[in-house]
């Protein structure tokens, strides 16, 4: 199975998050012939099958879902893809300070180290002598 490491951290995660606070579903997650490999095939062979090539979290998170609940599914062949999981970093007030203050001393160090080269003095252009035939020699 090749698919983007990160699509499948980003479900496995949600389905432990989700066992841990559903224990009906923990159960399911806990099946012992079921395993992220084959739920992050299922998945990918469902998108394919839809011909759609967008999805919202919430119906990913379902297709993953559904494998665990459903004893008797058809998984499908491995698909070599890549994945591409859109989700927006959300900061906390101490992290925006913090990177704040590190854009800050980057620009500062980057500001100091220009200052401290050496100043080049511009080379002074040489004349370039060109020899002309004198009509008048």
């Amino acid at each position: 199975m090749k698919s983007t490491d990160y699509f499948k951290k980003t479900i496995k995660a949600y389905l432990e998050q989700r066992a841990s606070k559903d224990e009906l579903f923990a159960v399911s997650y806990r099946k012992a012939h079921k395993n992220i490999d084959d739920c992050i095939t299922y998945i990918l062979n469902a998108v394919q099958k839809s011909q759609c090539n967008g999805f919202t979290d919430d119906e990913i998170y379902s297709m993953a879902v559904h494998y665990y609940d459903e004893d008797d599914i058809n998984v499908g062949n491995p698909i070599n893809c890549n994945v591409v999981v859109n989700h927006t970093v959300v900061l906390t007030e101490e992290e925006k300070e913090q990177a704040r203050k590190d854009a800050i001393q980057k620009a500062q160090d980057d500001e100091y180290a220009r200052l401290k080269q050496p100043v080049r003095k511009p080379q002074a252009k040489q004349n370039a002598v060109i020899n002309q035939p004198n009509l008048f020699d």
